[in-house]
């Protein structure tokens, strides 16, 4: 029997995505399915860095920083307005690892992956400015290196996007309950979680990018008898009022092989982190632990001239990584790499299983999912997603501030901060928002620090906002500035418009 779709993906996380936009630009038929907001898990809990990861070439893990290496400038090119490129500083620790060892890890960092565009290491001092503001004058010697830094959540939604404007369905709040095979098509059960309606599609491929619930879905769902182990790890992140002006990171060793980041956030914060705990607890409340907000505090406060206190943290995030279990003593040491397992093909409908992966190497990890299942999927090209930008993203990562000053030209009344912001969400697609509005006025009503009923449609209409929260934490880090008072007030905007418009995005 023919079936409705060519490929089903279930998950809306960076895997997922990336899958259904690559899939669909080839020429399949795609569905794609999530059970809450798109990056509602761990896409959006993430440091937020398309990095190498210096830390992995202690664990040999040499392919996985070349593989992650290779795509930083990729992904910056395919999205200049999400992303950009920062210096993060190491300062170096007399009673940790050796400073030649440092030097060693960096210029191999420099040199295994196609760096063109980014800054090569340099030795710099942090007893004078502008760096030694922020620091204990304990540290005396640096190395500076480049990564890039990128909005997540945003990124996640872009894919999406994307895959949504060459044809996929994309359906949040859509749980798939049960995935059988009948002779050579999927029969997959959905419900909506907000009605409660269920409806039974079709597919001649099943993609299982559930991240932390991959597991579950193989052995519940989908009923396979999966031996594959996965290693539930949760990384947490703190967000303290900003600890020093420069606009450099720092990464910090600790004494316990760990390392964290504090880096400059949302213009007045600094987020500090990640933890490493092995995680088995409740995967839809994953939250900080008062363990992890210490020791991140504690961690920090051996570097940072003015020493953090829970007390100082305005804002916590968690998210759950499902690592491949490779049987790895430590959940720091547990390979971060991907492992991707088809199970059928041929005589059965395939079902590939997506454990492990980074946002760095998402779009590497579309592509091999793709290479298995390309004799199972009508495909009518080949690679295609190195050299096309996400939306909002066609124009050179060199005219980010080029493009500010030419929407303030055009927009006068919006001003250099909104248009800064509005830039960096959506890039180009600001001008198709703001269309031919002539005042703030024609923006509509404001729910808070340049938030206005505009920007808010768009987001119901255009990027699947279905909450305050959505819109707050996941589309935009508002959250920070915005009062309990004006989300509620969103929050009611958005469920009666909602509730006049049903079914308001695609």
């Amino acid at each position: 029997m023919a079936a409705e779709y060519d490929l089903l993906v279930i998950g809306g996380g960076i895997n997922g995505t990336g899958i259904a936009r690559d899939a669909v630009g080839r020429g399949a038929s795609v569905m794609l399915v999530e059970m809450g907001d798109l990056a509602g898990a761990t896409s959006s809990a993430s440091t937020k860095l398309i990095h190498g990861g210096l830390r992995y070439l202690e664990y040999y893990e040499f392919n996985l920083v070349r593989k992650a290496l290779k795509e930083r400038e990729v992904l910056w090119r395919a999205a200049p307005h999400i992303a950009w490129p920062l210096r993060f500083i190491l300062p170096h620790h007399k009673d940790l690892r050796p400073a030649w060892l440092l030097r060693l890890g960096l210029f191999m960092y420099d040199h295994l992956g196609g760096r063109e565009l980014l800054p090569a290491t340099k030795t710099v001092r942090l007893d004078q400015a502008p760096f030694s503001q922020g620091l204990k004058n304990l540290f005396k010697k640096g190395f500076e290196y480049s990564d890039c830094w990128v909005d997540d959540a945003r990124l996640v939604v872009l894919n999406a996007r994307d895959a949504a404007d060459r044809g996929a369905e994309v359906l949040t709040r859509t749980k798939c309950i049960s995935a059988r095979r009948d002779n050579d098509v999927w029969n997959v059960v959905l419900k909506d979680q907000d009605t409660g309606e269920e409806r039974t599609v079709t597919a001649s491929v099943l993609v299982n990018a559930a991240g932390p619930w991959v597991a579950e879905m193989l052995n519940g769902v989908v009923g396979a008898n999966n031996t594959s182990a996965v290693r539930l790890v949760k990384g947490s992140h703190i967000i303290v009022p900003r600890q020093f002006e420069h606009d450099r990171c720092f990464i910090f060793q600790n004494g316990d092989g760990r390392i964290i980041f504090a880096i400059p956030y949302e213009d007045d914060f600094t987020l500090i982190g990640t933890t490493d705990v092995d995680y088995q607890d409740d995967l839809g409340d994953v939250r900080i632990s008062d363990d992890e907000i210490a020791y991140l505090c504690k961690s920090a406060s051996e570097y940072l001239a003015e020493a953090i206190e829970p007390k100082d943290v305005v804002h916590t995030y968690s998210g759950v990584r499902p690592l491949y279990d490779d049987g790895a003593k430590d959940a720091k040491a547990a390979t971060r790499d991907y492992v991707l397992e088809l199970d059928g093909g041929e005589d059965k409908p395939a079902l590939l299983s997506v454990f492990g992966g980074k946002i760095t190497t998402y779009r590497k990890l579309a592509e091999n999912v793709l290479a298995k299942l390309e004799p199972y999927l009508p495909f009518k090209r080949g690679v295609w997603t190195a050299y096309a930008p996400l939306p909002g993203g066609d124009f050179r990562v060199t005219e980010f501030d080029h493009q500010v000053d030419q929407l303030v030209r055009d927009y006068p009344f919006v001003g250099k901060q909104f248009a800064s912001r509005l830039m960096r969400h959506y890039g180009t697609d600001a001008r198709l928002m703001l269309g031919d509005a002539a005042s703030l006025d024609a923006l509509g009503p404001c729910f808070g620090h340049d938030l206005y009923e505009v920007e808010v449609k768009w987001l119901i209409e255009r990027e699947w906002a279905r909450s305050a929260d959505d819109v707050l934490w996941r589309r935009s880090k508002l959250g920070l500035r915005i009062s309990k008072e004006e989300s509620l007030r969103l929050d009611a905007f958005i469920s009666d418009y909602l509730a006049d418009r049903p079914g308001a995005a695609a």
